[in-house]
């Protein structure tokens, strides 16, 4: 399912800010020209975000960015709550539904947290992989691919991790902790969504 137009159309009745890139160089162009120098700017676990090369191009340019994944684990959380309230925040959707929903699962909650309220500006980049028909076609693709296959890159012990299936498990490493299905940008704009004709990420 990859009708961007009426994908783009649904999300901007839902008041979200809806962009259209053709391959990953223009979503990163597209998500700098968007982010205002001197922004500080800091993401949560996002593939996407690298695959495009806009954590290293934010890096080289004149913006104050926070990257988690530079400091150790042991001070990750201080780390991610003291740049919360960020200018932007950067991630991806596990899936978008046809009719404009983003639906999101996260272990700890620090980056649907984000989402849904904190940092001034929200920037979501998805791929055409992400995009599906229904909210029930949404919750498969979250709990039966993106999940298990996030779950191969942490060090946790889940059933998914071990034999890349969701088991519904119940395990104190699951990253299926928090299920958020966002139906309005609130308030109107806040989140800004790119769609790249290009498959990125889980």
């Amino acid at each position: 399912m990859e009708n961007f137009e009426a994908v783009k159309r649904n999300l901007e009745k839902r008041h979200f800010e809806v962009y259209l890139a053709k391959s990953s160089d223009d979503a990163r162009t597209l998500a700098l020209s968007l982010i205002p120098k001197g922004s500080s700017v800091t993401w949560g676990g996002t593939m996407t975000l690298h695959e495009i090369g806009l954590s290293d191009a934010l890096k080289a340019e004149d913006y104050h960015v926070y990257d988690r994944d530079l400091v150790p684990p042991s001070e990750k959380q201080a780390f991610v709550e003291a740049h919360f309230f960020s200018d932007w925040f950067i991630m991806s959707a596990n899936a978008i539904t046809e009719d404009g929903e983003l639906l999101n699962m996260d272990g700890r909650g620090n980056r649907v947290a984000a989402l849904i309220y904190g940092p001034k500006n929200v920037l979501v980049i998805a791929g055409k992989n992400k995009l599906v028909k229904t909210f029930e076609d949404g919750v498969r693709r979250v709990r039966e691919y993106a999940a298990p296959k996030n779950a191969q890159r942490f060090s946790i012990a889940t059933p998914c991790k071990q034999c890349g299936e969701c088991k519904d498990c119940l395990s104190p490493d699951s990253i299926c902790a928090q299920f958020v299905r966002t139906r309005l940008s609130f308030p109107a704009g806040r989140i800004k969504v790119i769609l790249v004709d290009e498959d990125l990420g889980y």
